[in-house]
């Protein structure tokens, strides 16, 4: 095991945890993006600033329903960041 590899896990465990906790809000967006384009296309409506509120919302819903899945997960990812710090200092 070289110096590096608990830094190297430590940065692609960072970043996996990092879009792990990013998607269910950008789905979300995704989704009512996604109707509200539908929607403006069935009923001939071409306003571009209609999709901005029902997209504020959804993704405010989202993190208020997913706010303790994602501080269960910041909080075993700090756990692990500091079991590796032994690892990299000595």
């Amino acid at each position: 095991m070289t110096e590096a590899e608990p830094i190297i896990d430590l940065l692609q465990d960072a970043l996996i945890t990092g879009v792990i906790l990013t998607l269910p809000p950008l789905l979300m967006a995704l989704i009512v993006g996604l109707l509200v384009s539908i929607f403006q296309s069935i009923t001939s409506i071409q306003e571009q600033t209609l999709v901005f509120i029902p997209k504020i919302l959804a993704v405010s819903l989202t993190l208020i329903l997913f706010t303790p899945w994602i501080v269960a997960s910041l909080i075993d990812f700090t756990i692990r960041v500091f079991e590796i710090i032994p690892k990299i200092l000595y």
